[in-house]
């Protein structure tokens, strides 16, 4: 008899796990997410990802507020799972995980001990990383370090970000969770003890980590552009407005004789190029947004913003 699977998840990425194990099929008991809550400008009250997509399939859906609260544990213990699967999820209390008798196991978005943490794939991308994945592993009281079940590697496109790197992750992970449970289920998991020496942080993303310096290297900006897209965006001040880019490129600077010109100041300036210099050349921005605006292309952008050569970009906050 197949494992029942209870499965724990929120946003999108956590989508195609749940897919997957309903088409092999393991019989999903029960889904946990958030409580609904208002989104977006008008602030509409709204469902998790994963709660839209349980209630089309007809799975019991539960929203508790509280993880630890003794009447969320009683009902969730009804529902006799074997076993918890955790996609991009709360932390876990060891009351709830240790329940299953075949335990409770997280996919994350990293190949752990690598980039333990709330945003392991806009960091990975932002420190220029060549290769990333995902791997399962079973939880204990420590976030990222449980025992590893399986790990799947792929290779970071060099100008790949963040949102369409996560779409692949979701999807290599859905197959990689479905064959831990599958795992579980015949008794044929090795869990290997995560070595804490290769360990690195994958902190939640801050205000601070997207303003924009323009005197680092073009490359380091350009990996920090792609990993903050699309959201929450690279941040950026000109003319007194708050400007987010999305899309850039790293760029030699069109003219040698502008190798003085101080970081932040634009180098060139067309009717759908946009250059601003850097600390060893220049970037060339290709999509951006000013702030309360629709995000555009910036051919888009030039022909309502007044941008000419010279002017500069302000100086990143000094918070950071």
């Amino acid at each position: 008899m197949a494992l029942r699977v209870a499965f724990m998840g929120t946003p999108r990425f956590a989508v195609p796990s749940l897919q997957r194990l309903l088409e092999h099929p393991f019989p999903i008991v029960a889904v946990v997410t958030v409580p609904d809550k208002p989104q977006g400008r008008g602030r509409r009250v709204s469902a998790s990802p994963v709660k839209a997509f349980a209630l089309e399939r007809g799975l019991p859906v539960l929203q508790p507020s509280d993880l630890r609260d003794p009447g969320f544990l009683s009902q969730f213990a009804a529902y006799q799972a074997d076993v918890i699967v955790v996609v991009a999820f709360r932390i876990l209390p060891a009351e709830l995980y240790s329940m299953p008798p075949r335990g409770a196991f997280n996919l994350h978005a990293s190949l752990l001990p690598r980039y333990r943490g709330a945003a392991p794939i806009q960091r990975a991308i932002m420190n220029g990383e060549r290769e990333t994945g995902v791997t399962t592993f079973f939880l204990k009281e420590k976030v990222d370090t449980g025992q590893i079940i399986l790990r799947e590697s792929t290779p970071i496109g060099e100008d790949e970000n963040a949102g369409d790197l996560a779409d692949r992750l979701a999807n290599l992970g859905a197959d990689v969770v479905v064959r831990t449970v599958q795992a579980i289920e015949q008794g044929a998991t090795v869990p290997v003890a995560q070595r804490e020496e290769d360990a690195t942080s994958a902190p939640k993303i801050l205000k601070e980590d997207c303003w924009i310096d323009w005197s680092k290297p073009s490359s380091v900006i350009h990996n920090q552009v792609r990993a903050l897209s699309p959201e929450p965006g690279a941040l950026a001040s000109f003319s007194g407005r708050l400007l987010k880019i999305y899309a850039a490129r790293a760029s030699a600077l069109p003219e040698p004789s502008l190798k003085d010109t101080p970081p932040g100041t634009v180098v060139l300036c067309t009717g759908d190029q946009l250059a601003v210099r850097t600390g060893d050349g220049a970037l060339v921005v290709d999509e951006l947004q000013q702030e309360g605006r629709k995000r555009l292309r910036v051919g888009e952008f030039l022909r309502g913003f007044s941008v000419a050569v010279g002017m500069a970009f302000a100086p990143a906050p000094t918070s950071r």
